[in-house]
């Protein structure tokens, strides 16, 4: 279990991909005591949530290999590695996902090929969320970055205003980036995920629940990342 103390009114925990680690994100001064009793009461829950886990979908390590299967904004498709260039490039063609590299390029250089494209796709989806709701919130960012993140779907640097996405959503439901695009915006104005956070969410998004869920539901890929908490 992994402790971190923050600028937050209310206690929160979290269970992450992909053996259901757990960290308490605790307001400064909270004695062991408290956060023992605390992870000892949502301890049903958090069984429930490693079970979840231990059943969702998972690829297996990805080879880049032609055959492979890979995720684009939620659907599936077959990678094909056989076509070759000059340049570099990603193309979707029907079911098929072709990652187009120079003669002799390795497994290494194809995933980094698709990496790439997945963030431009995220990068390329931002704006127009962003230009929808953050006059909803009444905020705005000052700007986003779209960064690998081990443990996270997405982040909040509230003192610059920077929203930090995991190219990871590139592979989920459009929808999911939408969510965390929110939850994201929203912290420029709750800081931490106590009431006032919840009831905000409820007032402008009203299912952020279910599409949490369901980002936490899709398949996982090999290096597995946790949500946003």
């Amino acid at each position: 279990m992994d402790v971190v103390f923050k600028d937050i009114k209310n206690m929160h925990i979290s269970v992450y991909p992909p053996i259901g680690r757990v960290r308490v994100a605790a307001p400064h001064r909270t004695t062991e005591d408290a956060i023992r009793l605390a992870v000892v009461q949502r301890l049903p829950w958090i069984k429930r949530q490693r079970e979840t886990l231990r059943n969702a979908d998972r690829q297996t390590e990805r080879q880049m290999v032609s055959g492979e299967t890979h995720y684009v904004w939620g659907k599936r498709y077959l990678l094909d590695v056989s076509r070759s260039s000059g340049a570099y490039g990603v193309e979707i063609t029907g079911n098929t996902l072709w990652v187009i590299t120079p003669p002799g390029t390795g497994a290494a250089g194809r995933f980094g090929a698709l990496d790439r494209w997945y963030r431009r796709e995220v990068k390329a989806r931002v704006p127009a969320l962003l230009k929808k709701w953050q006059p909803v919130l009444g905020v705005e960012a000052s700007k986003f970055v779209v960064r690998r993140m081990r443990t996270k779907w997405g982040t909040c640097i509230t003192r610059s205003g920077t929203i930090w996405l995991n190219p990871e959503l590139a592979k989920k439901d459009p929808r999911s980036l939408e969510y965390i695009v929110v939850h994201e915006l929203a912290h420029l104005r709750e800081r931490g995920h106590g009431d006032g956070f919840v009831a905000l969410l409820d007032s402008i998004l009203p299912d952020w629940r279910a599409r949490r869920d369901e980002l936490n539901e899709a398949p996982l890929g090999y290096e597995q990342w946790g949500d946003d908490e």
